[in-house]
């Protein structure tokens, strides 16, 4: 009877708790989020429950677990690299950490920062990551518990964010000098295996997936995408293309990885079967194209459409099996963040604040358009019926906030 008591409280408790968004592009690193009851409309007068400033700059995009928010900013042109820490409810400032200080800390693209990378974050840790900068792991209360630095030359300065494994953080160092992928012991920062490759500089963030009962980490480069075994580094195969500057995170389902090829005009959307071995680069390639690719944003595949969004503001939606159109809409503006699905919408986040909200399908159907005020170059997050949402000075939850009487 007690132990039945027990399960009932345990359920309950379970139920209650919002889902995280621990990752870059949220809990299973696509984008994707179950929450439901969102905002659909907002501004900067309607469904804001907080705006908070954040110092500094940074590109980073927040992640969420339980009722704690971290984020990462770089103060003084970089030279002071941070991690905040806020609490959800309220938004208050509960930690402000500086991780790393460079008294130089070199030139990086107009389009970037300092901290760009998204932390990830587990119970009681959370992992950051500056690129060439450092990579450090802190507790949940913000003490640092080790520090390490990876060694390449960033070009344009730090992109693509880590990935977790069992024990491992993982870790794509495309530089323009050196490219690797390394695995890191979670609990010391110690390397664990480190495997050199040939491209050029790149900015993604790798994607681990499940392929006939094998775990793989994909990790998308430049002139080339590698899936490796995450315990090993093993190269499980390998696909060759031209292109680089890779910043999309690749995305998997319905059998296929989608990877974009980046920079070096024109950027190729690819669908790969994953179940290949060594160069697949002439065997295992379902579909491409190369009109209305991303340099920046990352695809957004829900159930058995394609979504994409140009930089220049083309959204397509295209069947995932084989490639075809089924619309092309302009949706106005600049594009570098990527789009998130949830409670059945599709949220395209521009450089200019504006958020174009549609039903998810093959008939395009807009829903809603939102503005903020500011520049917006990161990812937005999701969890507890809101959308966290940062600008170049703030960061936003958006809430369904029920007007005064």
């Amino acid at each position: 009877m007690y132990l039945s008591f027990f399960f009932l409280i345990l359920l309950q408790l379970t139920k209650g708790r919002a889902e995280d968004w621990p990752q870059f592009r949220g809990p299973d690193g696509q984008g994707h989020s179950s929450d439901r009851g969102l905002p659909l409309r907002w501004s900067e007068t309607e469904n804001i429950a907080w705006k908070v400033p954040i110092p500094g700059r940074g590109w980073s995009s927040p992640v969420i677990l339980g009722e704690h928010i971290w984020l990462t900013t770089g103060l003084d042109e970089g030279r002071s690299l941070r991690a905040l820490r806020l609490h959800g409810v309220t938004g208050r400032v509960l930690q402000d950490v500086e991780v790393f200080h460079k008294d130089n800390p070199g030139r990086i693209h107009a389009k970037n920062s300092h901290a760009s990378p998204t932390p990830i974050l587990e119970e009681n840790r959370v992992y950051v990551h500056y690129g060439a900068h450092g990579t450090a792991c802190l507790s949940s209360d913000g003490r640092i518990l080790w520090k390490t630095e990876l060694k390449y030359e960033h070009g344009h300065g730090p992109g693509g964010s880590p990935v977790l494994f069992q024990d491992l953080l993982i870790v794509s160092c495309d530089g323009t000098d050196v490219q690797y992928m390394v695995a890191l012991d979670k609990q010391t920062g110690k390397i664990r295996w480190k495997r050199f490759r040939r491209g050029r500089m790149a900015y993604s963030t790798p994607l681990v997936i499940r392929v006939e009962g094998v775990d793989q980490v994909v990790s998308t480069g430049g002139d080339g995408v590698v899936a490796y075994n995450p315990l090993s580094g093993e190269e499980i195969w390998w696909l060759r293309y031209d292109g680089f500057s890779n910043i999309p995170r690749p995305v998997f389902g319905l059998g296929l990885v989608f990877i974009c090829s980046g920079f070096d005009p024109p950027a190729f959307l690819y669908a790969i079967r994953p179940n290949g071995r060594g160069d697949v680069t002439e065997t295992h390639v379902v579909w491409n194209r190369k009109r209305g690719v991303p340099l920046n944003p990352s695809p957004l595949l829900v159930d058995e459409e394609l979504y994409i969004v140009s930089d220049r503001g083309i959204a397509t939606c295209l069947n995932a099996r084989t490639g075809r159109t089924y619309w092309r809409q302009r949706l106005g503006g600049d594009f570098s963040a990527s789009p998130i699905y949830a409670d059945g919408r599709i949220y395209f986040l521009n450089e200019e604040g504006e958020t174009t909200v549609i039903s998810a399908g093959t008939e395009f159907k807009k829903l809603a358009t939102n503005l903020l005020d500011g520049r917006t170059l990161s990812s937005m997050a999701v969890s507890g019926k809101s959308i966290y949402l940062r600008t170049d000075r703030y960061l936003y939850r958006i809430k369904e906030v029920k007007n005064k009487p």
